[in-house]
């Protein structure tokens, strides 16, 4: 399990943009940099710096992902057929804390690691407490009926700042969800602008 060590929202901060689009974000008030030399202006970034800042960002979005583990999807995106960029957006989203996190069991990505390390998730009726776990096409992902009434699932199912994606079938009365299709970039709902090719221009150096 990876465990975020710092407070998430310096993320915001530190990116300059609100990334999970949380009405809470820090970037909604103050859009500089943390810090006392935040406010200074900044020159041009590197090719480098650019290319850093996009796997930061895309990384820390999905609960702040170990590097060992970002860089191990990120192979496995480069052996995929197909455009590595788009397979990297499409196997992040089949994480299973990350479908907990589109299905609005839970508000927040972090929540949705806790969540699913505590037992409070079955895929296909089998428990797993693994938020790394790669889902596959028609997989069932249900919250357990003993937290089902609990006042966190209730209030994130009911959450006005995001919607469930398309690719995602959720019933909110059984606190079901389907995963139809491993989506593209243009489907998945960020809140900021994500650019894994970028990220695969970082690993590629």
């Amino acid at each position: 399990m990876s465990k975020r060590q710092s407070a998430k929202y310096k993320l915001d901060r530190r990116m300059g943009e609100n990334v999970w689009g949380r009405p809470k974000s820090p970037v909604n008030r103050r859009e500089y940099g943390p810090g006392q030399h935040g406010q200074r202006r900044k020159g041009k970034m590197s090719d480098f710096g650019t290319q850093l800042k996009a796997k930061q960002k895309l990384k820390g979005y999905y609960g702040n992902i170990t590097e060992k583990q970002f860089r191990r999807t990120y192979a496995e995106a480069l052996r995929m057929k197909g455009d590595t960029s788009e397979n990297l957006i499409g196997l992040l989203e089949m994480r299973l804390d990350a479908v907990v996190y589109r299905a609005k069991f839970v508000p927040t990505v972090f929540a949705s690691r806790q969540f699913i390390n505590h037992g409070h998730i079955t895929v296909n009726g089998r428990r797993v407490t693994i938020p790394s776990y790669r889902c596959k096409i028609g997989d069932v992902v249900a919250v357990r009926e003993v937290m089902r009434d609990h006042i966190i699932v209730i209030e994130a199912a009911h959450l006005a700042e995001r919607d469930v994606p398309d690719y995602i079938d959720a019933d909110h009365h059984k606190m079901t969800a389907t995963v139809t299709r491993v989506p593209g970039l243009a489907e998945v709902p960020y809140p900021v602008m994500m650019e894994p090719n970028l990220v695969v221009e970082f690993y590629s150096r």
